[in-house]
């Protein structure tokens, strides 16, 4: 298969590498930007064209789209209208969604979003301890993701890119990001109450913290603390059950797990793995995701996560901005 990586910053690279990974290289990659064709070029050994015309014209059968997240729709409709295969990055709200879903509906393509977190090994350990039961029925969880700003991409200004913009602002992204492993793990959320502001010296119109709490069909409660003013880096999560605790510590690459009927805490190492120059997060969950992306176009398997689950996850980021300017729970 002929892939075009649709957008060549940070992620579009990232995507680069996992289909190397995967023995894919018949790649090209498009960017308005001469200088990341330049790099990508150089760095991968691909062809790139900084002309879109000429990128819709070199026959892709699969379009990995890279983009800032508000044009993620956009290249997705062409993508579907074209029958061409195509997988976007993690996304924000976008009005074109439910015609994105009507149209895959009939068509014989796979165009899936990304599901990045369900990938990371804490949260696949999470999963596995909570369905074995080994902490009994779980109850509530607590949950801080968080990055300063200008160390996302520290070699470019955050107010560069999509980040810093209102729309597209980091917390707004992060929070959905979050919620797609935790409602893997948790199920459905019923109800929700948010605080969200801007409390840091930034420079950009964001809401740099979003505080939501979540109530799920099952009545287990949730906590999650977004922000992009934290340094270092840092995702702590803990879930208590009836029969005992979980912790992952992902700066620490560490899960912890306390069982009642042991009373001992036992430590779970998640072992080593691959870090990109520059980046912070392993490249393994983002190589694997592209392996389920790919062998669902070759049929061997559905890919994990759709652009229906999506809306539903989205829907709550909706939702928790509401609250937070009415002050009510929805």
């Amino acid at each position: 298969m002929k892939f075009l990586v649709v957008g060549l910053g940070s992620m579009g690279k990232r995507r680069v590498r996992c289909l190397k990974a995967l023995d894919e290289n018949d790649i090209v990659g498009f960017d308005l930007r001469p200088d990341r064709c330049a790099e990508a070029k150089t760095k991968y050994g691909i062809a790139t064209v900084s002309d879109w015309k000429k990128a819709e014209q070199l026959g892709a059968d699969v379009w990995i789209i890279s983009t800032p997240p508000d044009l993620h729709i956009k290249y997705g409709l062409m993508a579907a209208k074209n029958n061409i295969h195509f997988f976007t990055e993690a996304n924000v709200t976008d009005e074109q969604t439910p015609e994105l879903i009507a149209l895959l509906a009939k068509k014989k393509i796979v165009g899936v979003p990304s599901c990045t977190l369900r990938y990371f090994r804490g949260p696949k350990k999470i999963k596995e301890i909570i369905k074995a039961g080994k902490i009994g029925r779980p109850l509530n969880f607590t949950y801080h993701s968080g990055q300063y700003l200008p160390d996302w991409h520290p070699w470019e200004s955050y107010k560069d890119f999509y980040v810093s913009k209102r729309e597209t602002g980091a917390c707004r992204e992060i929070v959905p990001f979050e919620l797609v492993w935790l409602m893997d793990i948790f199920g459905n959320v019923e109800k929700l109450s948010c605080f969200k502001d801007k409390l840091s010296d930034l420079e950009a119109d964001i809401d740099d913290v979003y505080h939501v709490l979540l109530r799920f069909g099952n009545g287990m409660l949730g906590h999650i603390l977004v922000d992009v003013i934290a340094r270092p880096a840092v995702r702590l999560f803990r879930v208590n059950g009836s029969e005992g605790s979980v912790e992952w510590d992902h700066g620490h690459n560490k899960v912890r797990l306390f069982e009642v009927k042991t009373g001992k805490w036992e430590d779970i190492d998640l072992g080593q793995a691959q870090v990109e120059n520059g980046y912070i997060h392993p490249e393994e969950p983002y190589i694997e995701e592209v392996a389920d992306f790919v062998a669902a176009i070759r049929g061997k398997n559905p890919y994990p996560y759709t652009f229906q689950d999506d809306e539903h996850v989205l829907d709550l980021l909706v939702r928790a901005e509401e609250s937070s300017l009415r002050g009510v729970h929805l």
